[in-house]
């Protein structure tokens, strides 16, 4: 038999592995069981945190740092990566990411993107001409207007006066001026792994508030800025972009930079695959590995291991998910409806998180191991094998 060839494209295993290090443990696993295999890891990601990672090492990225407010106005360090081409890759996490800090509903009211906006207009001194925004992991539900301020922007009162950072003050939001905003030449694209709209049942504050410390009040103060932001927006621009999916990525980023900027929304995932050329990879595949820390429902809505598996299925190839925890809908991702066509949850028995968090690696290495063991057992007995 020829040698086995493998893919291992997982994305990043927040708070434990990126996916670097995740797609490494997997090939030594693979190699574990079969010496002779040829494992290939393909890092992903999917517009969150991480994403401008996998593709500054994926197209040759210089990396540049800038010392920038993060969600409350706490200094920090934040990189963005420089594409040869003129495009930088910002990670919205990496500014206006939640750190070390756990949100209550007044963090979540008043959280701000402007260290984003800090980020992007450090890009632009540095001579980018594009921007990629990734959009995943914010602390933040201020519908971008935190960026846009930092590139020129102005939210006002009805007395004129400039309306204090974060969300809650949205609701008072009489007037926007973009007449000194400051645009990439060659525009703004929005890296978004969710495709919710801007409002709603299904839009930023109802899904995504809680996770960023909102409770039942501070996710109607967030509606209630939001919708008013809304309003006041698309009536200046002329541009009516709140039911767009993914407009309430990065708590309603997605929304104002389509509003004021003009900005497209395109999938990570998606984006990220041609980066690495993942296609053609599984094309000479006989088993994809893919991945995160978590596989729910959610997953299959533009999600780094749901578009490996959708890609690795149009192959022909099985895609075999590996994850920490399972959430409710995880059912649907199998295949033949789903884009796997098996999903194995890394825990070999009970354990507390911090112990699961700590044995990421030797459980990733450990399972992919035994993945490759079964799939080889099967194929052995396949008529003709």
């Amino acid at each position: 038999m020829p040698p086995l060839r493998t893919v291992a494209a997982p994305n990043a295993f927040k708070g434990t592995l990126d996916a670097l290090d995740a797609a490494e443990a997997i090939c030594a696993g693979v190699r574990d069981a079969d010496a002779s295999a040829r494992a290939t890891a393909v890092p992903m990601a999917d517009g969150g945190d991480g994403t401008a990672a996998v593709l500054g090492a994926a197209l040759g990225a210089v990396w540049r740092t800038a010392h920038v407010p993060g969600p409350w106005g706490d200094q920090r360090e934040a990189a963005f990566a420089l594409l040869p081409d003129g495009t930088a890759v910002v990670d919205i996490a990496a500014a206006s990411g939640l750190g070390r800090l756990r949100p209550g509903p007044r963090e979540a009211v008043t959280a701000s993107t402007l260290g984003t906006g800090m980020l992007v207009a450090a890009a632009l001194g540095a001579g980018a001409r594009r921007v990629w925004l990734a959009l995943g992991g914010s602390a933040t539900s201020d519908g971008g207007t935190g960026i846009l301020r930092a590139l020129g922007a102005r939210f006002l009162d009805p007395a004129g006066r400039d309306l204090p950072l974060g969300a809650a003050a949205l609701a008072h939001l009489a007037r926007v001026d973009l007449t000194t905003l400051v645009r990439p030449r060659d525009g703004v694209t929005a890296l978004v792994d969710v495709r919710n709209p801007l409002l709603g049942s299904d839009g930023s504050a109802a899904v995504f508030g809680p996770q960023k410390g909102a409770d039942r009040n501070a996710v109607l103060a967030l509606e209630n800025g939001l919708a008013r932001f809304a309003d006041v927006l698309e009536a200046t621009t002329g541009c009516r972009v709140r039911d767009v999916p993914g407009a309430g990525a990065a708590g309603g980023a997605g929304f104002g930079l389509a509003a004021a900027m003009g900005a497209c929304a395109r999938p990570g995932a998606e984006v990220v695959a041609e980066a690495v050329g993942l296609r053609g990879r599984l094309a000479a595949c006989d088993l994809c590995f893919t991945g995160e820390g978590r596989l729910d429902g959610q997953t299959a809505l533009g999600k780094a291991p749901a578009a490996v598996g959708a890609l690795a299925a149009g192959a022909g190839v099985p895609a075999v998910a590996l994850c920490g925890d399972l959430g409710p809908g995880w059912e649907g991702l199998l295949s033949p409806r789903g884009p796997f066509a098996a999903i194995l949850p890394l825990a070999p028995g009970p354990r507390t998180r911090a112990e699961a968090l700590a044995a990421t690696a030797a459980d990733l290495r450990r399972t992919a191991a035994a993945a490759v063991r079964l799939f080889t057992a099967a194929n052995r007995l396949l008529p003709g094998s």
